[in-house]
């Protein structure tokens, strides 16, 4: 495996900075996808919503949410969030970049409100490996540890086709977590944004098809919004 400073320094060819924040169709939200090394391999903690939650409740997921007005950007969104979910200081986290954003799901509401959705940026940082997650229950039910290796591998992955023709492959893993034994499946843009950091972060293509080229990723994801924000 590259040394963490090889991966930081590979991860910030692809950061996108503020190059997106002008995009307002729909509400801003952010997640931070935590990195860290632990046996020698780059990891990143997930985490799985509470049951008791109006939105996406068991769903698994990043540390994140909405932006509150008090947010100065994406990053203290993510950062933010991370804290109030899981218990990570933001003090603690190492910035390394911002990714490129996408369009959540959307769905009709009403009448009135045909369509909501997000604009997800995904923010990447380094923790320290001893951190020990202290999750809201209102929000949070599991926090777990994956390997990035396993979002590049066929072993447990699904694809299918977009209907919606406005995504390309939707992915779908299914992950047994070896410390609990408890399973998880991890779909949609979760999955999505694991697999891009985990191909951009080892320099290494997927063993499965993908839409993005991992040299040159943001002409692909550039699309991605373009077609999703034409659907409006």
């Amino acid at each position: 495996m590259k040394t963490k400073e090889e991966i930081v320094s590979s991860l910030k060819q692809f950061d996108v900075g503020n190059r997106f924040s002008h995009v307002s169709v729909f509400p801003k939200a952010s997640v931070l996808i935590p990195l860290f090394v632990r046996k020698g391999e780059l990891c990143t903690l997930m985490t799985q919503r509470s049951e008791q939650l109006r939105t996406s409740a068991g769903e698994v997921c990043f540390p994140g949410g909405k932006c509150d007005p008090g947010d100065t950007d994406e990053v203290a969104t993510a950062l933010r969030e991370a804290q109030e979910e899981i218990g990570l200081p933001p003090d603690h986290v190492q910035v390394v970049c911002r990714l490129f954003p996408i369009i959540s799901k959307w769905v009709c509401l009403s009448p009135l409100f045909p369509q909501s959705g997000l604009i997800v940026t995904p923010v990447i940082g380094f923790i320290d490996e001893a951190f020990r997650a202290t999750p809201n229950p209102a929000e949070v039910s599991a926090v777990f540890t994956v390997a990035l290796d396993f979002f590049t591998s066929t072993k447990d992955h699904h694809a299918a086709d977009d209907a919606t023709e406005t995504a390309g492959q939707l992915h779908f893993f299914y992950f047994e977590d070896p410390d609990t034994g408890r399973c998880y499946h991890i779909l949609g843009l979760t999955a999505m944004f694991a697999i891009t950091v985990a191909a951009l972060a080892l320099r290494k293509k997927p063993e499965f098809e993908i839409d993005f080229d991992i040299k040159k990723p943001l002409s692909f994801f550039e699309q991605l919004l373009i077609r999703r924000m034409n659907k409006l």
